[in-house]
């Protein structure tokens, strides 16, 4: 049996692995090393990655260096890169994105790229960065990356379209120094509510909050249980609980005051404080805040704040509490034997930063495919 030649990644700004996980569960990749600033969240992505050699320091201090060292890996070597760094806001245009200080995070990735010399490279970002500087930092970026030879674009992929139970959507910029053309993976799932198309019988509805999390106990606010509440009610539950520990971790919702239960009881499916007794309605917060969530749709997009109510649309249809822990993982897709890793605070930033796992898988795909096309 001839033995296959895995292709080589390396995970910049790793978070908790989302990105990483379509890779690592899929034998023709092997991830090398992931570089992650954060000491607990670098602790998840070794927990969940023991095999992943994680330099858990500054992006700074993370190059080819470390590769050689440790690996003996050099110069264009590696094949992949991967990551997504985290967004800065931007004020004003004056010089080069290389020179400008506050693009440090973007000018760390172009470095490493430019030092380890991958053949491939995925670049995931928020939409947001479209329209930062009316374009001008994007144009900027890819700029950059077309300086070091890579023929370069990008794409807004809505994770909702791969079969997770979430509308999310990001901008996937991916740089190849390979013969063929990359093609994005072609979307798996449609949304209903949008109507029938010429296309949509291939397709699946998509997922919603209910396929995601109904088999979870509908605890209230300050309880936590260790049990599911019923068998897998569908394929996507059944995917989630293979392997699953006996007890359901990270199933606690957080003790709220008696107002603001009271606010979230009163609320309707997928209600706002609009749609509240104004004796009720909280005296501040953005339009998305103190806002249940629908039963029967996708999962708005989670965030770091999917147990704040005053923070986010995260209340759950069903009882009057914000999300779980593991309600938020499920919704990013992570199964049930995922490890988070620090305070509740923690573990929700780690999964609101994350990358849903099957938009990984999707990614991985297409990835596979541009590499077999040469």
């Amino acid at each position: 049996m001839t033995k296959i030649r895995k292709i080589k990644v390396i995970d910049l700004f790793a978070g908790v692995g989302g990105l990483s996980y379509g890779f690592a569960h899929d034998e023709n990749f092997e991830i090398i090393a992931a570089n992650e600033i954060s000491p607990k969240t670098a602790r998840a992505y070794e927990l969940n990655h023991p095999t992943v050699k994680m330099y858990c320091k500054d992006i700074k201090e993370f190059g080819i260096e470390d590769l050689n060292r440790d690996f003996r890996i050099k110069k264009g070597k590696i094949d992949l890169i991967i990551g997504g760094p985290p967004c800065q806001a931007y004020s004003t245009v004056g010089k080069r994105l290389i020179d400008d200080p506050r693009g440090q995070l973007f000018q760390e990735y172009y470095r490493i790229l430019k030092e380890i010399e991958p053949k491939v490279f995925i670049f995931e970002n928020v939409k947001g960065l479209l329209s930062m500087l009316k374009g001008k930092l994007l144009s900027q970026i890819i700029s950059l990356f077309e300086t070091l030879g890579y023929k370069t674009q990008y794409k807004v992929l809505n994770a909702a379209d791969y079969g997770v139970p979430q509308v999310r959507e990001r901008v996937i910029i991916v740089g190849s120094k390979l013969k063929s053309n990359f093609l994005y993976p072609e979307p798996t799932h449609y949304n209903p509510e949008d109507g029938l198309s010429l296309f949509s019988n291939k397709l699946t509805p998509y997922l919603t909050l209910s396929d995601a999390i109904s088999d979870l106990p509908f605890i209230k606010s300050g309880e936590e249980s260790f049990e599911y509440q019923s068998s897998a009610k569908n394929d996507f539950q059944q995917k989630m609980r293979e392997n699953a520990p006996n007890k359901l971790i990270d199933h606690n919702a957080p003790k709220n005051n008696e107002r603001l239960i009271e606010l979230m009881n009163e609320l309707p499916d997928g209600g706002s404080p609009l749609d509240l007794p104004e004796e009720l309605r909280p005296k501040s917060g953005f339009a998305n805040t103190y806002c249940r969530l629908w039963w029967n749709r996708p999962s708005t997009t989670i965030t770091r704040n999917l147990s704040t109510p005053s923070s986010s649309r995260c209340i759950h249809p069903k009882t009057p509490r914000p999300l779980t822990t593991r309600e938020g993982a499920r919704i990013q897709c992570f199964p049930d034997n995922y490890i988070f890793f620090g305070s509740r605070t923690d573990k929700n930033l780690q999964i609101g930063n994350a990358v849903p796992t099957f938009l990984s898988v999707a990614l991985k795909e297409a990835v596979k495919k541009h590499f077999n096309s040469e």
